[in-house]
């Protein structure tokens, strides 16, 4: 987002007086600017400080505790491959592996075209369908290894 556009500035500020009147309105002013733009780098943490008066130490805290928030670009699909208990005692590391050799990245990284970012979870709360992933919401029940490449050439299908 480096450089952001008048429009975009204009906007994060409508975001920040959406919220004025709230307690505490960070989380709900972070999870909208998240929602829009996919990540919230420092520059956008300054705008929003400025707007609520909560220092950016304070954001950039919330910003990189709460695994929702993201500091950086996220690929169009996000994949999160669940490492929990559950999900890991049937199989959920070789799975998240499987990503990550077909893709050539690491989890916490995004493909070079923009179109994938790989991430470890911790729980989801799908302990019954173990082991699960999740890309952008939609949930993919007791996957296997094989079952990767069907599933990563189905959103490469979609472009």
């Amino acid at each position: 987002m480096g450089g952001l556009t008048d429009a975009a500035v204009k906007q994060i500020n409508e975001i920040c007086e959406r919220y004025k009147d709230e307690k505490t309105p960070l989380m709900m002013i972070l999870s909208d600017i998240q929602n829009e733009y996919g990540y919230i780098p420092l520059e956008v943490q300054e705008i929003v400080s400025r707007n609520t008066g909560i220092s950016v130490a304070e954001i950039y805290g919330v910003v990189t505790f709460y695994s929702f928030f993201s500091l950086t670009p996220k690929g169009k699909y996000v994949i999160g491959c669940c490492l929990g208990t559950a999900c890991y005692v049937k199989g959920a590391q070789n799975v998240i592996d499987k990503f990550s050799e077909i893709l050539k990245i690491k989890p916490g990284e995004t493909t070079e075209d923009g179109l994938f970012t790989l991430d470890a979870l911790r729980c989801i709360g799908a302990c019954g369908i173990a082991p699960a992933v999740s890309i952008n919401g939609t949930v993919y029940p007791k996957m296997s290894v094989s079952q990767v490449p069907e599933v990563i050439e189905h959103y490469k299908a979609a472009e």
